[in-house]
């Protein structure tokens, strides 16, 4: 799939983000979006990723800004640096996608690029742009410690004192600070699967190899929980003492709660249950920028989370100031105090009785499910036979984002091309956990044999 720009920025295979094409959307963001102060530039641990960064601050430079690096950062770290000096970054990562692919991600003063951004630097591109004089690159070394004395000093440096948490280190740029973040706060801190090769962790579909292993690790070090991220830092992974995924939709119900939120913005893929656990609800397409919008539109005690566990704080709780762009952090500390003294298990079974699991098949592109999915929507014979391998029938349908289909018996299945990689997404909602890791199962089959 050739690189793409939409809703998390541009996106491709490393040998086609050439640096001509990477300095057009540099320049086309420069032209049609504030920029504030300048541009502050960070970047994944990919191996392509230095050299991407080093095209976007020449890019940057050559359109007259003040360009800052600061060099191997956390997507929500750069954010919130960028914000508070009233600048725009961009950050090189490919998210949680393989290591032969990457991708720009694009900040206003504001925040994370809306839709409207994304349609101005669409139209900019291509246009040739006189080069501008510009200060030399400054270097910004202090954005990883700001981002962890917002959290220490917000909830204390024996927060979570008593507790040994693993955090698997893999290739994710946050590593480090996560390690300093929880002995900040008084953990007890066990490194785990520290990796010089990139390793891509797709949080919200973890495959069974890294489940193995989590628990692995969880039963061989008596842990109270195991902590990660993907490879830019703005989804965690967060485990159970024995090593067991807690969905990222649930790590967001307990933030929210914890927080004090009235609203809550989420995608459709996130389970039911917030219904239960907020005062109002909003429903969006997949994709952080439909949150954004969603939170802006709602305003109040607002707060947004996708089933990847990314968190977004749309108002100042307990003296800690908004941030809105995806982060980790937020939602892998709090159930973890939550827990304190019962375990993070009891805090999850305080939520709604809503379980998901999610997945996807590799290697499909985007038009095949798409075409798929244009067929179980023309032709219900097909949709029912489709949905009889995992003894399913239909009761309605919601094509907010890809086909999200609520079953008689109350399950829930969501099909969605990937709007990042040639992957199909399927979510499983059920009532227990089990129920939706084996509607899971059955349906990654059906979607094979669809997909075929």
């Amino acid at each position: 799939m050739p690189p793409k720009f939409g809703t998390s920025g541009l996106r491709g295979l490393v040998v086609e983000l050439t640096p001509d094409l990477v300095a057009d959307h540099v320049a086309a963001f420069a032209a049609s979006c504030p920029m504030g102060t300048g541009l502050f530039v960070a970047r994944d641990l990919r191996p392509s990723s230095p050299d991407i960064a080093s095209v976007i601050m020449d890019a940057g430079q050559a359109a007259g800004l003040a360009v800052t690096d600061c060099g191997d950062l956390l997507t929500p770290a750069l954010a919130m640096a960028a914000m508070d000096a009233g600048a725009a970054a961009v950050m090189v990562t490919g998210s949680h996608i393989p290591a032969d692919r990457n991708g720009l991600k694009f900040y206003t003063p504001d925040g994370e690029i809306t839709k409207d951004h994304e349609v101005a630097i669409l139209a900019a591109l291509g246009q040739v742009h006189p080069v501008k004089p510009a200060p030399p690159i400054a270097v910004n070394d202090v954005a990883s410690a700001a981002f962890i004395a917002r959290y220490v000093d917000m909830f204390g440096t024996d927060a979570l004192a008593g507790l040994t948490i693993g955090v698997y280190s893999h290739s994710t740029v946050g590593r480090d600070l996560l390690i300093d973040v929880l002995r900040g706060l008084g953990a007890g801190v066990i490194e785990l699967g520290r990796s010089d090769t990139f390793i891509p962790v797709d949080t919200e579909a973890v495959d069974d190899a890294t489940r193995a292993e989590l628990r692995d690790w969880a039963a061989a070090h008596d842990l109270d929980a195991i902590m990660s991220m993907d490879g830019d830092g703005d989804r965690p992974l967060l485990t159970n003492a024995t090593g067991e995924v807690i969905p990222g939709d649930t790590l967001g119900q307990i933030t929210g709660g914890y927080l004090g939120a009235d609203v809550a913005v989420t995608p459709v893929s996130s389970n039911s249950g917030a219904e239960a656990v907020f005062d109002t609800v909003v429903r969006t397409r997949i994709g952080s920028p439909y949150v954004i919008s969603g939170m802006a539109a709602a305003g109040g005690k607002v707060v947004g989370y996708e089933a990847n566990g990314g968190f977004l704080l749309g108002f100042e709780s307990m003296g800690l100031a908004p941030l809105m762009t995806r982060d980790s952090i937020l939602p892998l500390v709090v159930p973890m105090i939550c827990a304190q003294g019962q375990g993070v298990d009891a805090v999850v079974a305080a939520q709604p009785a809503r379980f998901t699991a999610a997945d996807r098949l590799q290697g499909v592109a985007t038009d095949k499910s798409k075409t798929m999915i244009a067929n179980f929507e023309t032709n219900p014979m097909i949709l029912a036979n489709f949905l009889a391998r995992f003894d399913g029938v239909a009761a309605s349908i919601d094509r907010t984002d890809g086909l999200r289909i609520t079953l008689q018996d109350g399950r829930i299945a969501h099909l969605r091309p990937s709007g990042n990689a040639p992957e199909c997404r399927f979510y499983a909602e059920a009532d227990s956990k089990q129920a939706a890791a084996e509607m899971l199962a059955s349906g990654l089959a059906a979607l094979r044999i669809a997909l075929s």
